[in-house]
């Protein structure tokens, strides 16, 4: 009989693995990188502490060529992972990041929320909210960051994740739409291989070896959950979808990823809520889930870049 130092009771490899003795094993996503100055792109960035008694901060990024004469949009990112796995300090959005400023010549704040199952949901949307709070706490001259302070334009604000940093992107919207926060207008979300699902599959979700594997990622990560169509999980169950709080949102979604028609649906439910603003959804032929972060110089991930670059700097809405 396997002893409770080796007997798995929650197997979510490639990502996770949880021992009987409590355990957690992550298999990736545990690498970090400093703030530096990006010798590629000259992106500055640096890392701040937003709750350290809870243990929220935030790596943030500056383009070489900021001015404090002329106002830069913010972009706040939310890192994916399964609400388990990675952090703001991980390499893979460490140069992502650099990247997407560099080309957007945007300001980024990269938020570093709790993980499960340490920390259940909703830890890291409280986290997310808090973080986003802080943003909004410089727009009038007021907080500590100069860089917020001297750089941002906080009439154009954006929120945008992959995957599960995509899904709270989505909820952080919704926040923003029902709470509201003075002083910041939230122009538009980009939504990244979201996290979305529901009780009744759509498209390639049907046959799936992986359903299972979803569903329960979920509730493990959520365990006082409703299920898959928790509003959280599932925007199409929110009754007040029609309230998210911007005026434009991409979805991208790649043609091989499991999630792909939810991005879809995501736009058509959307569409269909009566929330007045615009959302298109750009897919990306032949590629698979976050395929942009670990391939970022193929075809389609350049095109993904600037194809947001573009969207962070259009006139507002």
């Amino acid at each position: 009989m396997a002893s409770s130092t080796t007997e798995i009771v929650h197997d979510f490899s490639p990502l996770m693995r949880v021992y009987k003795d409590g355990r957690v094993e992550r298999l990736t996503g545990n690498d970090v990188v400093p703030a530096s100055v990006d010798p590629i792109t000259g992106v500055q960035s640096k890392d701040i502490k937003i709750a350290s008694e809870i243990g929220i901060g935030a790596r943030l990024y500056l383009t070489k060529t900021a001015d404090p004469h002329h106002k830069l949009p913010l972009l706040v990112y939310f890192h994916g992972g399964g609400f388990i796995i990675e952090s703001a300090f991980s390499p893979l959005y460490h140069n992502y990041l650099n990247s997407l400023a560099a080309e957007a010549n945007i300001v980024v704040v990269s938020v570093n929320y709790r993980l499960a199952p340490e920390h259940h949901l909703p830890a890291a949307y409280d986290d997310s909210w808090v973080a986003v709070k802080w943003v909004a706490s410089h727009s009038g001259g007021d907080g500590q960051e100069p860089w917020l302070k001297d750089h941002v334009d906080f009439q154009r604000v954006f929120f945008s994740g992959d995957s599960a940093g995509g899904n709270i992107a989505h909820n952080m919207g919704m926040r923003v739409g029902s709470e509201k926060l003075d002083g910041i207008s939230l122009v538009g979300l980009v939504l990244a291989h979201a996290f979305f699902w529901g009780e009744k599959p759509i498209g390639n979700e049907t046959n799936s070896p992986k359903k299972s594997y979803v569903e329960n990622l979920w509730r493990f990560v959520n365990p006082s959950t409703v299920g898959s169509d928790d509003p959280l999980f599932n925007p199409a169950a929110n009754p007040k979808l029609s309230s998210l709080g911007c005026n434009r949102v991409l979805v991208c979604v790649a043609e091989k990823d499991l999630l792909k028609d939810r991005g879809w649906y995501y736009k058509e439910v959307l569409v269909k809520s009566g929330w007045k603003g615009k959302v298109e959804v750009m897919e990306a032929k032949g590629e698979e889930h976050v395929f942009h972060l670990f391939n970022p110089t193929c075809e389609n991930a350049v095109a993904k870049l600037k194809k947001l670059a573009s969207f962070f700097n259009q006139d507002k809405a």
